[in-house]
This record gives C-alpha cells, structure tokens and sequence, in this order.
C-alpha cells in the first residue's frame, strides 16, 4: 500500500509543480489553489509511505516520477521542446525509479 500512497504522491508533485508555473507568481487563484492542494497531499502522502519505505528510496521515487511527469507535460501541452535525447533520459530516469522499486525487497 505504501508504494501505492508514494506512486500517487509523486503523480501530485507533478501536478503541483505545474500549478505553480501557470500560478503566475500565485497571481492567478485556480492555479494557486490547486498547487497548495497537491502540494500538501502529496507531502502528506511521501509523509505516509516514508513509514514502511526507506526515506533514500521514497524521495527518489517521489522525485523521480514528479519530475518524469512534469517535463512529459511540458513537452505536449506547454510548448517546450522535445526531443529523442529528453525522451531517452525521461525513459532513463523512469527505469531507474522502477528498479529502486525492484531492489526494495520486503517493502
């Protein structure tokens, strides 16, 4: 259940990271609501897994997904270049992000 609660928390640091960008400097309200909604969900719920799952191994998966999905986005609606190297070093960091989950045996 943890790897579930960390999977979604990083899903949301997405989310809030995006917010934050289209806050305009918390200017605009929809936007800055939205990130201090993800924002404190997805730290409630790296709060959560980092119970059962060693804290090295939870923020590098948090991190890791947060960031793969932020520049994913990016790259199709907000106009940011893309290219087969990002693609590639996306792929590299999500690999890495599943094996830390494969080599966390009992957790």
């Amino acid at each position: 259940m943890s790897w579930i609660i960390l999977i979604v928390s990083g899903v949301l640091e997405a989310v809030w990271a995006t917010a934050l960008g289209k806050s305009m400097g918390f200017t605009k309200l929809w936007p800055t609501v939205v990130f201090a909604g993800a924002l404190l969900l997805s730290m409630a719920g790296l709060a959560m897994a980092m119970r059962t799952i060693p804290v090295g191994t939870a923020y590098a998966v948090w991190v890791g997904i947060g960031a793969s999905l932020t520049v994913l986005y990016a790259m199709i609606f907000g106009g940011e270049p893309a290219s087969l190297l990002k693609v590639l070093l996306i792929l590299g960091l999500v690999g890495c992000v599943i094996g830390l989950k494969l080599v966390d045996g009992g957790h």
